[in-house]
């Protein structure tokens, strides 16, 4: 069964707090009791929507244990592969597509 424990308060306060440094409008869905349900809503710089959420952790790598975030953009059909807090925040900033 996946397991979402890596998404702690922690974890989530460091993305909201990369996002807001990247400069990107952001908000939650207020589902940190429930990590397997907690989205991260983005609005990158060409306007587009983004959704953020924590990996499962199948998908997270013992090696890279910060990189646990995963968005996915409708408009554009783009999935990221699993990321840290920055890497996902500076990859929405820099999307160009």
């Amino acid at each position: 069964m996946a397991s979402f424990a890596h998404a702690t308060e922690q974890r989530c306060t460091e993305l909201g707090r990369a996002l807001t440094a990247a400069g990107l409008t952001w908000n939650h869905n207020g589902r940190q009791d429930e990590p397997q349900y907690l989205t991260y809503t983005v609005t990158d710089p060409r306007g587009r929507t983004w959704r953020i959420s924590p990996a499962t952790n199948f998908q997270i790598s013992p090696s890279r244990p910060a990189q646990i975030w995963q968005a996915t953009c409708s408009d554009t059909m783009t999935h990221t592969p699993v990321l840290s807090a920055r890497q996902v925040a500076e990859r929405l900033r820099e999307a160009r597509r």
